[in-house]
């Protein structure tokens, strides 16, 4: 079991934090029933972003990167890739 521990965060990064997390749920895209599937490659290669792999720590459901040189995007998307808890 985690112990909890206390909030380090300014005021304005609770407010910002409070501010992202009461933001409604996107809605998922209408499709046509008929279709076809593809890889998420093909949806990055889209994209003007890539994908970019960096080891980091969630804290309080924010995700912050290990090296501070990486910087992301205002609302970057990104994928957790956890191990088991220890």
């Amino acid at each position: 079991m985690t112990i909890p521990e206390s909030d380090l965060r300014s005021p304005g990064r609770r407010v910002r934090d409070e501010q992202i997390a009461s933001e409604p749920p996107l809605a998922p895209p209408e499709l046509p029933l008929d279709a076809e599937s593809s890889p998420l490659e093909t949806y990055l290669l889209r994209s003007e972003r890539h994908a970019l792999a960096v080891a980091g720590i969630v804290e309080n459901g924010l995700v912050r990167p290990l090296d501070p040189a990486v910087k992301l995007a205002e609302h970057p998307r990104v994928i957790i890739v956890a191990s088991a808890a220890t």
